[in-house]
């Protein structure tokens, strides 16, 4: 019976040990991680970086947290990386599809980012190299009583092809251009289907070029492959519609709109059923 107790004992204070060997306080980060998905057209751009706070320091200045003139991670920890599913124009300068670890060196008035190709997250191997591109941008002042707490990067203003790459901390704004390819993609998608377009095909086809204000003459040659039979539906009817109207030939305007009308109500689409009709009624004043 002593040498079970003993034994019991020991073991206790064996598993006692051995947790408390193991045990781990998990604690937040003081610049925790952060990533940013956005997409861009036809492209998706995704920035991960860390996010330090301002915390009654001085950061951007000569003698700041981030001194002027001096190659900065842009962020805290590690490399800033930015990846892109496609080719990029950034800051107007071509940049390939890929991964890359984003420096920057701020200044007053202006700072300049720098893109490397991606290898580890260690940001001092990048101080030493060649970058890929240098983009140089305005730096600006927050507006009074502003301040970001918070190093952020994000991706803004994004209308058609074209965003911003914004950097916000402190008082302090930045943002680069960023271009993607979106007529060129889609035009490649055009020639590879047209090979074998369905109705739906043709339908996509026309819709881009005419919300684009391309060639009304294809567009319109493209919807009428896909409304050509019984079998047209009351969104493609009224796209042509649209696009002869656009052209200046109302009174094929006004026939086609009638058919997208007829269409429209068989369906029980009460919204295109008012469209057709105003549209009706504007096209019969020309």
């Amino acid at each position: 019976m002593k040498r079970q107790l003993i034994l019991l004992l020991s073991f206790v204070v064996f598993m006692a040990t051995t947790f408390t060997v193991n045990a781990q306080i998990t604690t937040p980060r003081p610049s925790p991680n952060a990533e940013v998905k956005q997409e861009v057209g036809l492209t998706n751009v995704t920035i991960t970086y860390s996010r330090p706070g301002v915390k009654g320091r001085t950061i951007f200045a000569d003698d700041g947290l981030v001194p002027f003139g001096k190659m900065w991670r842009l962020g805290a920890n590690s490399a800033t990386k930015i990846d892109f599913s496609d080719d990029v124009k950034v800051g107007g300068k071509d940049l390939k599809a890929g991964a890359y670890a984003v420096l920057a060196i701020p200044g007053p008035k202006e700072w300049t980012f720098n893109f490397y190709p991606y290898e580890s997250t260690s940001w001092p191997s990048y101080t030493e190299k060649e970058p890929t591109i240098a983009v140089t941008v305005p730096s600006y002042a927050m507006p009074e009583g502003v301040n970001i707490e918070s190093f952020t990067m994000g991706i803004a203003d994004i209308v058609g092809n074209k965003a911003l790459i914004e950097v916000l901390w402190d008082k302090t704004y930045v943002s680069i251009p960023l271009e993607v390819f979106v007529d060129e993609r889609v035009e490649k998608q055009i020639a590879q289907i047209m090979a074998g377009p369905s109705a739906n095909d043709y339908y996509a086809a026309a819709s881009y070029y005419h919300d684009k204000g391309k060639d009304l003459g294809k567009a319109l040659m493209w919807i009428q492959k896909a409304t050509a039979g019984d079998d047209a539906m009351f969104w493609q009817v009224r796209r042509e519609a649209m696009i002869l109207a656009d052209l200046g030939r109302y009174p094929e305007a006004i026939k086609a709109a009638k058919r997208s009308l007829e269409l429209a109500q068989k369906a029980g689409n009460e919204e295109y059923v008012s469209m057709n009709k105003k549209s009706i009624e504007e096209w019969s004043k020309k």
